[in-house]
């Protein structure tokens, strides 16, 4: 049996214009281990040379040794380098052009633009093309949405209510907790920044008339949406992402069950239910933040304030309040299902389009309430 050399590889500087390489031994995949470091000094060192690389004492040679070689060719032309190839038996060339042809096919790629201000263009027009794309999805989802809507309305017993019940129950009571406490700190904070400049002139009893009006008819609302847009919204596409992932949703095509009908709607519809449930009950827990604030720092009995919101607090403010409930619900749930189904086959991308789900969920929202604030304000309500 013959006796293994392992792969080696030297190198000597000619003149300052040029580089002698040569290699020898067995360059064999269980053999190149030594040579792999030498390659990446190689390819890293020299610019604008002109290499001769002798192989003539290389004695056998595989794909993956003639892989590296090729490799280190492409990078030393990459630097402005002319590589000459001297030595090589007839097999060594055959192999080198064959790998070297389809080596080049597979790992060619668009040259970077060369200029920063092409790169941003062409960034720009990529990131313009997906958005529009993307908006495109979303209203063919809504679509979709709207005729299934069609389904459950003319086939009412198609209707899942224990689906839309459990589904009102993961959205809506066990948000309860986190909700509670988000809306009493906002009434405590209303209250303590009111009281500041109201006691500045005596007008403490207007406090009541700022914490009834602002928690009720824009900032309960608003938070409320913004938490569950967080806790649900991202929920929602975690677990549709999860579906996604692992082909159940493809499994219920397959089985002749519509997704939208059996996964989306559901959810959209308890979510509807519940946000303005938690909306109502923010305003009792944010107004109790701010009732008790006033005792505390304002010395204004829990009797006295009851008295002044009766008085002050139209149910129109309250009304106006629930009524965007509904509206941020669809936002939340849609965004949330529709990001849901974009998840590709890779887990990261449930990450991915779970903070996109968020951070689009919120934006729709406080647009939605900025819409609702200019026409109801036009309205004179």
């Amino acid at each position: 049996m013959q006796d293994v050399i392992p792969a080696r590889l030297e190198w000597i500087e000619i003149d300052q214009q040029s580089v002698k390489i040569t290699s020898s031994g067995d360059w064999k995949v269980n053999y190149l281990n030594a040579v792999i470091p030498r390659l990446e000094l190689l390819k890293s060192q020299y610019q604008n040379v002109s290499v001769i690389w002798d192989v003539s004492t290389v004695r056998k040679i595989d794909t993956a040794g003639m892989l590296l070689v090729t490799e280190i060719v492409e990078a030393l032309k990459a630097r402005h380098c002319e590589i000459k190839l001297s030595g090589g038996s007839d097999d060594f060339n055959e192999l080198y052009s064959l790998l070297g042809k389809y080596r080049s096919k597979s790992t060619s790629s668009k040259p970077e633009a060369p200029f920063f201000l092409l790169r941003m263009l062409e960034a720009t027009g990529k990131n313009s093309v997906e958005f529009v794309q993307n908006i495109i999805a979303f209203i063919s989802f809504i679509g979709e949405n709207f005729i299934q809507l069609l389904h459950y309305l003319r086939y009412p017993g198609s209707i899942r209510f224990k689906a839309i019940v459990k589904n009102i129950e993961d959205a809506g009571l066990r948000a309860v907790p986190i909700i509670t406490l988000t809306s009493f700190l906002i009434g405590v904070v209303i209250a303590y920044q009111g009281a500041v400049q109201l006691e500045k002139f005596g007008a403490n009893i207007f406090i009541v008339d700022m914490i009834g009006i602002s928690v009720t008819r824009e900032l309960a609302p608003l938070i409320t949406a913004i938490v569950v847009a967080g806790r649900t919204g991202s929920s929602y596409t975690a677990q549709l992402g999860v579906m996604k992932l692992t082909e159940e949703i493809d499994a219920m095509k397959t089985m002749g069950f519509e997704p939208h009908r059996f996964l989306v709607l559901p959810r959209i519809i308890a979510l509807m239910i519940a946000l303005p449930l938690l909306i109502f009950f923010a305003d009792i827990i944010g107004i109790l933040g701010g009732m008790v604030i006033s005792n505390l720092h304002l010395h204004l009995s829990f009797s006295e304030f009851l008295h002044r919101l009766q008085n002050v607090l139209a149910v129109k403010h309250v009304w106006i309040g629930l009524i965007k409930g509904p509206f941020f619900a669809w936002l939340i749930a849609s965004v949330g299902c529709f990001n849901g189904f974009q998840v590709s086959k890779d887990t990261e991308s449930i990450g991915r389009f779970t903070t996109i789900s968020v951070v689009n969920a919120i934006f729709l929202v406080i647009a939605c309430d900025a819409i609702f604030s200019v026409v109801l304000t036009e309205l004179g309500l």
